[in-house]
């Protein structure tokens, strides 16, 4: 199971705590296509290697309101 299928696996859980924890990946896949396929499987964040760590602050800010 890939990361994107995981997520999928838990959004689809019936109880709302689990299948609404925060999901953020982090991939050397850095285009747009997979920033959206990370957001299609119902991902908030993705982070793509080399690793940045404003980026990683300012997702993590985002994601954890």
């Amino acid at each position: 199971m890939n990361s994107y299928e995981a997520t999928k696996t838990i959004r689809s859980l019936e109880e709302k705590a689990l299948s609404s924890i925060p999901i953020v990946v982090m991939t050397a896949n850095a285009f747009k296509e997979d920033e959206k396929a990370a957001k299609d499987a119902g991902m908030q964040g993705h982070i793509a290697k080399p690793l940045d760590i404003d980026k990683i602050r300012r997702t993590l800010n985002n994601v954890l309101k």
